[in-house]
C-alpha cells in the first residue's frame, strides 16, 4: 500500500480526482494541510498548464448545472460562480454561453412547475411564489409575467 502523498501536487492531484475544483479551492485546501506557499503555487501552475487545473472549465459545469439541475437564473448563478473565487469576466463569459444554449425562459417554467402544486390561490401565495424564483436569479419583470399568465384570475394579483 502506498503511504500519503508529500508534495502539493500530489495531494492537489487526489483532490481534483474526485471533482472539479477552483484554484481558489485548491490553494484554500492545500493551504490547510500546513504547506508552503511557494510548494502551493508551484503545484497550481502545474495543474493549470496540465489543463487539469481550469476555472473556465467549472464556471461554465457550475452554470450548466445550476440551470439545468438546479433551475436558477442567470444572476445567482453568476453570484454562486463568484462565490467559488471565480473571476468576474469568467463568470459572466460562463453563464452568458450556458444560457445562450438554455431557454431560459423555458427553465423558469419548470422552476415554477416545481414551486406550485396548484393553482395561485391568493396575493400572498403569488408573492412568496414570485420572491421565491426572483431569488433563485431569475428576472422580476419575467417572473411577474409567467406568474401572471399561469393564474386564470390574473386581475387578483395585480396591486390597485
Amino acid at each position: 500500500m502506498l503511504g500519503p502523498p508529500r508534495s502539493a501536487y500530489q495531494i492537489a492531484l487526489r483532490l481534483l480526482a474526485r471533482r472539479d475544483y477552483t484554484t481558489v479551492q485548491i490553494r484554500q485546501r492545500l493551504g490547510r494541510r500546513g504547506l508552503a506557499p511557494p510548494d502551493i503555487e508551484a503545484a497550481i501552475t502545474r495543474l493549470t498548464r496540465a489543463g487539469l487545473l481550469d476555472d473556465r472549465r467549472v464556471a461554465h459545469a457550475w452554470a450548466r448545472r445550476a440551470a439545468e439541475i438546479k433551475l436558477r437564473g442567470q444572476s445567482r448563478t453568476r453570484r454562486e460562480i463568484e462565490a467559488l473565487g471565480i473571476a468576474p469576466e469568467t463568470a459572466r463569459q460562463a453563464v452568458a454561453t450556458v444560457f445562450a444554449e438554455v431557454d431560459e425562459d423555458g427553465v423558469l417554467d419548470r422552476a415554477i412547475a416545481k414551486r406550485l402544486v396548484g393553482p395561485l390561490t391568493d396575493r400572498a401565495h403569488f408573492r412568496r411564489v414570485y420572491q421565491a424564483l426572483v431569488r433563485q436569479g431569475f428576472p422580476p419583470d419575467r417572473v411577474a409575467a409567467q406568474l401572471l399568465r399561469r393564474s386564470g384570475e390574473a386581475d387578483a394579483f395585480v396591486e390597485e
